[in-house]
């Protein structure tokens, strides 16, 4: 490992000298008693986008569709979140507020300006918050199949609850192989496609911490992403988890919808080359505004 520098007041490792740099960037929230430690990946040049990853799940999800990404002409950070890699930090009683504040420290400390930040399903939540919190580090926001927290109106449906037995089940090594299957066939894989890329890569502490931080957070502080940046809602065609068009519904002429075919919730494994083409055109359009 190469030695550590300081920039700017957070420690800096270099941790591999390939087309993907693993950094670690650690800070100190204001009257913290514990220092946080964030790993980062960072590959390409160009316009910033940052990547952040399913529940319980890391960046590395996005090695395809970073490198799609990176020929495109753009730079790709993908901080892991608290408890996945070599990310640390106090896991208990967190919200999402927390979590967007460790997605800053990557960003403040590689100095890039306001990027277009990328969340997939529940990293759309952390991201959309990072908008509200820090509003100086985005210019734009893609929630990849991603679910708005809101309902229609009229539905009975309770947020984020479609298939919530087959989200927690997926990573859950309490059942056995073919239960899980079964899990990731119904929560996150379009028909047809091979669910076992996802038996592994689960974390079972970094889905409580997350799963606690968005039940505790009010949904009204994260929502919008903030008041003006734009949104590409970017859905599975066979999404059995997200209920379409909240986000339009309720944002309007700030959302934009677009449908990558022949994917369900997991998106990233299924189609990995439409998810980057789509996130690409979407970077270029805001960082052209």
């Amino acid at each position: 490992m190469a030695p550590e520098t300081q920039t700017g007041g957070m420690t800096n490792t270099h941790l591999e000298t390939t087309s993907v740099t693993r950094r670690l960037v650690r800070y100190r929230p204001q009257a913290a008693k514990d220092e946080i430690q964030i790993e980062y990946a960072d590959q390409g040049a160009g316009p910033v986008v940052c990547m952040l990853p399913s529940l319980a799940r890391s960046g590395r999800d996005y090695d395809v569709v970073a490198r799609h990404l990176q020929a495109q002409g753009l730079r790709v950070l993908r901080p892991e979140p608290r408890g996945i890699g070599q990310s640390r930090g106090p896991m208990q009683g967190l919200t999402l507020h927390d979590f967007a504040a460790d997605v800053a420290a990557a960003i403040d400390h590689e100095a890039t300006g306001p990027v277009v930040v990328v969340g997939h399903a529940w990293g759309s939540q952390p991201a959309r918050m990072l908008a509200a919190d820090r509003p100086d580090l985005v210019r734009g926001v893609v929630m990849a199949a991603a679910s708005a927290g809101k309902l229609p109106p009229g539905s009975d449906e309770k947020p984020y609850g479609r298939l919530r037995d087959a989200i927690d089940g997926a990573g859950d090594a309490r059942l056995s192989r073919e239960q899980r299957l079964d899990c990731l066939r119904r929560a996150f894989f379009a028909p047809g496609h091979d669910p076992s890329a996802w038996l592994d890569g689960w974390n079972a502490q970094a889905h409580e911490a997350q799963g606690h931080a968005r039940r505790v957070t009010p949904v009204d502080d994260y929502f919008s992403a903030g008041t003006t940046v734009p949104i590409l809602d970017l859905r599975a065609e066979h999404d059995a988890v997200v209920i379409p068009h909240v986000m339009k519904s309720c944002l309007g002429e700030r959302v934009t919808e677009q449908v990558i075919a022949d994917a369900g919730h997991a998106l990233a494994p299924e189609q990995p080359l439409a998810m980057a083409d789509a996130i690409a055109a979407f970077t270029r359009r805001v960082y052209a505004a």
